[in-house]
């Protein structure tokens, strides 16, 4: 017989959970800035084109409804694939202009590239970005100051913490849940579990493709069932894409980040999908 706690957890746990896609492309990644210069960018293959619309033909297959935290780069090449995600009824945020880090930016630079990448998607899109997410989670306690610039500029809500230990991001004694911040700004944590108080990262992304199926959703109906908060999920259209071309200067930790099991990775989240009800960011922890 359950228990009468394990009924009211049961009746407590979100019904939906929040589906997020950085919209980049495999040569914009954080692990290859010193492998890839920028100026390079628009001599090579542009494939995230190609890789989104294929997600959102699984994510109409799925009924389900996503964030994409698009990039301005992006943005300014690729309108069709701006409209089509409007229009289909997804959620459309922004991932800064040209995926540089915030930690790397004086508050100027900062303003100036999210200001950039603001407009160029509310052009494409015809309605207001409400949503930011900085490139490799990188707002942390020495550059706070960014959350009054997304006030400022008229976001409502950022999604660029991960609070967990990481060496290339993470801020671990951060908050775990969304809270609001003082400047008006709500920011929502990438989902982590949290045992003997450490946090390990639950939300997607590399971790996702390293275990198998079983204990990543083993894993997020524990965190669903003991934090009763909605769970969020992030991933790149280049993950979908084994066939990408291979960065072989690279350092050997880069490579196997980025390109494990990545033919395993539609697969997996088209089990996601069937798995749990998803929405948007705004609309699951805003209710817009």
């Amino acid at each position: 017989m359950q228990s009468n706690s394990n009924i009211v957890d049961t009746l407590n746990v979100p019904q939906k959970q929040v589906m997020t896609v950085d919209v980049e492309d495999y040569f914009h990644v954080s692990a290859f800035e010193n492998n890839i210069q920028k100026s390079d960018w628009k001599n090579l293959e542009l494939r995230v084109e190609k890789n989104t619309f294929r997600l959102l033909e699984l994510f109409a297959e799925k009924n389900a409804k996503c964030t994409f935290f698009t990039l301005g780069w992006v943005a300014e090449r690729c309108p069709e694939l701006i409209k089509a995600i409007v229009n289909e009824g997804h959620e459309l945020a922004s991932h800064g202009y040209a995926h540089q880090r915030a930690t790397e930016m004086n508050p100027q630079q900062f303003k100036d590239d999210v200001a950039k990448s603001k407009q160029l998607l509310e052009d494409a899109a015809g309605q207001a970005i409400i949503g930011y997410r900085a490139p490799s989670f990188s707002f942390n306690d020495t550059n706070t100051w960014v959350y009054q610039i997304l006030a400022d500029l008229g976001f409502e809500y950022s999604s660029s913490t991960y609070p967990i230990e990481h060496d290339l991001y993470g801020v671990p004694e951060w908050p775990r849940f969304i809270y609001n911040r003082p400047e008006g700004i709500s920011e929502i944590p990438v989902p982590t579990v949290r045992k003997n108080e450490q946090n390990t990262g639950i939300g997607g992304g590399g971790y996702f493709r390293l275990y198998p199926y079983w204990l990543s959703k083993k894993r997020i109906n524990n965190y669903l069932a003991n934090e009763q908060q909605p769970y969020s999920f992030y991933f790149h259209p280049w993950e979908i894409d084994p066939d990408q071309p291979r960065i072989t200067s690279a350092s050997m930790k880069s490579k196997l980040r980025h390109y494990i099991n990545l033919s395993r990775m539609e697969g997996k989240v088209a089990r996601l999908l069937e798995d749990y009800q998803w929405d948007t960011m705004k609309s699951v922890y805003l209710g817009k």
